[in-house]
């Protein structure tokens, strides 16, 4: 079997260059809300399904979304993001969970750090992917199904976009 890729790598791709520009309309709260809540949703059954006891990535989207919600300090939220990465780093060798809580680490960190929103989609997208169509499959396969996630999770997007947002992130994108 070939080696396992653990996300997309094409900044420049039509498909990431437009969900950037949808993202760089809305606030950080927005952004982050949504990531939260699509990682919640579309990502974390993944990893649960792998190690249904271990909660430290619910635990850094329950933290994450409790700091939006100004019910703790930054830096507790912070914390259990690093446990989150703890997680991802200890889950090596099981690769659709792994990328489930990378995936999640970045959407819960884009309560202070709104940039890493899109790896939502680099992470995401790919391990979305090797989920549905298996880790042995061709990688034309899996990059065609990493792309229809990515536009799927851009739909997502779209739908809880405010329209002509006040305040919108200051993003420099490192990609």
């Amino acid at each position: 079997m070939p080696k396992l890729r653990k996300m997309l790598t094409n900044p420049n791709a039509d498909y990431i260059q437009s969900f950037m520009r949808l993202i760089e309309t809305q606030s950080t709260k927005t952004i982050a809300t949504w990531c939260i809540n699509y990682a919640k949703t579309h990502i974390l059954p993944l990893w649960a399904n792998e190690f249904p006891g271990d909660n430290r990535p619910a635990t850094a989207l329950a933290a994450a979304n409790d700091y939006l919600n100004g019910n703790i300090k930054l830096a507790e939220a912070k914390k259990q993001i690093i446990e989150c990465r703890t997680a991802a780093r200890e889950a090596e060798g099981t690769h659709i969970a792994q990328g489930a809580a990378r995936t999640i680490d970045a959407a819960a960190s884009t309560i202070h750090n709104p940039v890493g929103s899109i790896s939502i989609a680099f992470y995401g997208g790919l391990t979305l992917a090797y989920d549905i169509k298996g880790l042995d499959a061709p990688w034309e396969e899996l990059e065609k199904t990493a792309i229809e996630e990515c536009l799927k999770m851009q739909d997502s997007f779209a739908e809880v976009m405010v329209a002509d947002e006040p305040n919108p992130a200051k993003i420099k994108w490192g990609c």
